[in-house]
């Protein structure tokens, strides 16, 4: 039908920037078209090839009229049309995904009759003309694609389903993913306040992992920790969001880990600093964790040490009886101290941020624990190094957190977000501010801003 009005409207055409090599078909015994439906995936591959744009695009029109062969078929040639892109601008524009194909059917059909929207501001109006004209007569709904296009960018944006822009789970496969990479923090962002994976969060992550979103986890934790909470929600292993053959950042960026798993960056923490800390925490008798690859070791037996195994999940606690055998078990990347969040407001982190000078830093993921590492390291330091190391750069990525520790991990991203529940430093430097780590923060985000 779109065919046929089309055609009859060629003879006595009044528009004057139409390519006019096919006028009065009335020559010809047939005519053929093809129409193909796809996915962005191979409609961005004919566009790398044919137009030297790698990228996806909603319809493309292909002609194979050759007028000098003088063929007694009229070669129309092909529309292909993807329809992720389609069931996307169908979503965003408030009609069905049979009314967008219809719409994107009607332009590329004029494109092989000989109009083209790209040559002048003219040949635009024309075409848009033809289009609301086709439209109108075959009673389909919708705007032209050009009109449409028009209204988006008066508007600043198309008209969404979704007033607050977040995506439904089950259609992401309809939106391309904006980044390459997610770099999301485990404790306060990913870890709701049970120190647990919601399932929101999980099925956001595996959603964005089938859409080919690489997930690297970047935290404080110890990465046989990351693995053993996310086996519970089934992201652990092969195709999951972390392994021990997957990149990732653990322990505030002193252990980094890259392709296949293996280890590319190491920082350990300067024994003098380690032993002090030591003899502090036998002292105060403040428990003290220290952090040796995948191990934690310990001075003495305390309930907030245990706390950390039961709660956390990392490694349970060696206990070892000396301080120079705590420092003989081998380098040791960073200290925790375990105490109230008052009493590391009060009294821990004030001494320490003096105590440990140009040899340490202090830091803090959560309230009640304060932690010591080397100077110069950070999460962001971490990202940059694994960045590198893969070949890709920070505008491919995505990061959420919500800590101090996070800071510059934010700050490096292409987008930001920082949860509620952060600090006021991660919150002040983030690109956004979203959902608190108990409203799944990190699932909104992803669907809001990933896609």
């Amino acid at each position: 039908m779109a065919m046929k009005l089309g055609l009859q409207g060629l003879k006595d055409s009044v528009y004057k920037t139409r390519d006019n090599s096919i006028t009065d078909v009335g020559g010809f015994e047939s005519v053929e078209l093809s129409v193909l439906l796809c996915n962005d995936e191979f409609i961005c591959k004919l566009n790398k090839e044919w137009r030297g744009e790698d990228h996806a695009t909603d319809v493309l029109s292909m002609s194979q009229h050759v007028p000098e062969l003088k063929l007694p078929v009229l070669m129309l040639g092909d529309i292909v049309i993807s329809v992720e892109t389609a069931a996307r601008q169908a979503e965003e524009r408030g009609h069905t995904l049979l009314d967008e194909i219809r719409i994107l059917l009607v332009h590329g059909l004029l494109h092989l009759l000989g109009f083209d929207h790209e040559i002048s501001d003219k040949a635009e109006a024309e075409m848009e003309k033809e289009e609301e004209h086709l439209l109108k007569s075959l009673g389909w709904k919708g705007k032209g694609l050009i009109q449409s296009a028009y209204d988006a960018e008066t508007n600043g944006s198309p008209p969404l389903n979704y007033p607050d822009d977040r995506k439904r789970e089950g259609s992401l496969r309809f939106y391309r993913p904006k980044f390459n990479f997610i770099f999301c923090d485990m404790d306060g962002t990913l870890l709701n306040s049970e120190s647990q994976v919601s399932t929101s969060n999980a099925t956001a992550l595996k959603v964005a992992i089938s859409r080919g979103v690489k997930i690297v986890i970047a935290t404080g934790k110890t990465r046989p920790a990351v693995i053993r909470l996310l086996k519970k929600v089934d992201l652990a292993g092969k195709g999951g969001a972390i392994s021990e053959f997957s990149p990732g950042i653990f322990l505030q960026g002193l252990l980094v880990y890259g392709r296949q798993g293996r280890e590319i960056f190491r920082s350990n923490l300067d024994p003098n600093v380690c032993r002090e800390a030591s003899m502090y925490s036998l002292k105060h008798q403040i428990p003290l964790i220290a952090f040796s690859e995948d191990r934690c070791l310990t001075l003495f037996e305390h309930p907030l040490v245990d706390s950390l195994h039961t709660v956390y999940s990392e490694p349970k606690a060696e206990i070892i009886p000396t301080v120079d055998q705590l420092l003989a078990g081998g380098d040791i990347q960073k200290l925790i101290f375990l105490d109230s969040a008052e009493g590391v407001a009060t009294s821990l982190r004030p001494y320490w941020a003096e105590a440990t000078g140009d040899y340490a830093s202090v830091v803090q993921a959560v309230p009640d624990m304060l932690e010591i590492v080397p100077s110069g390291t950070s999460k962001g330091r971490g990202v940059r190094l694994l960045l590198d190391h893969l070949g890709a750069s920070p505008t491919e990525v995505m990061a959420i957190g919500d800590g101090e520790n996070d800071v510059e991990m934010l700050e490096l991203a292409s987008l930001g977000v920082a949860l509620s529940n952060g600090s006021e430093k991660a919150k002040a430097v983030a690109d956004v501010v979203g959902l608190s780590n108990d409203e799944d923060g990190a699932a909104d985000a992803i669907y809001r801003y990933a896609f």
